[in-house]
């Protein structure tokens, strides 16, 4: 079993940037890909990035491309995204969660953590 906690939200002006952090208990967390989805209110979660175990591979969701990256640190049990180029149509609740099938998919990610909000002001 795998808890997650995301921190590094907060307010932002457009053009900036956040690292949103997500960190793991659990000892089989090397185990699982990893994947960040957004939700803004009245809308579907949406897919953001997701990474493979060992970080070798990743796959980003059209907002995400070329402005957001994924990574993670295994002996630190942490998961990361870092967002530049901030837009206002990234306002949204933050989530990361685990899986063992990588992929965009959300029905596949079996944990969850509790979200944090990032806003872009204009």
């Amino acid at each position: 079993q795998v808890q997650l906690v995301e921190s590094g939200g907060g307010l932002v002006q457009a053009g900036g940037s956040l690292r949103l952090s997500c960190a793991a208990s659990g000892r089989t967390f090397s185990s699982y890909a990893m994947g960040w989805f957004r939700q803004a209110p009245g809308k579907e979660r949406e897919f953001v990035a997701s990474i493979s175990w060992s970080g070798s591979s990743t796959y980003y969701g059209e907002s995400a491309k070329g402005r957001f990256t994924i990574s993670r640190d295994n002996a630190k049990k942490i998961v990361y995204l870092q967002m530049n180029s901030l837009k206002p149509e990234d306002t949204a609740v933050y989530y990361c969660a685990s899986t063992r099938h990588e992929g965009s998919n959300k029905y596949f990610y079996d944990y969850w953590g509790q979200g944090t909000q990032v806003t872009v002001s204009s």
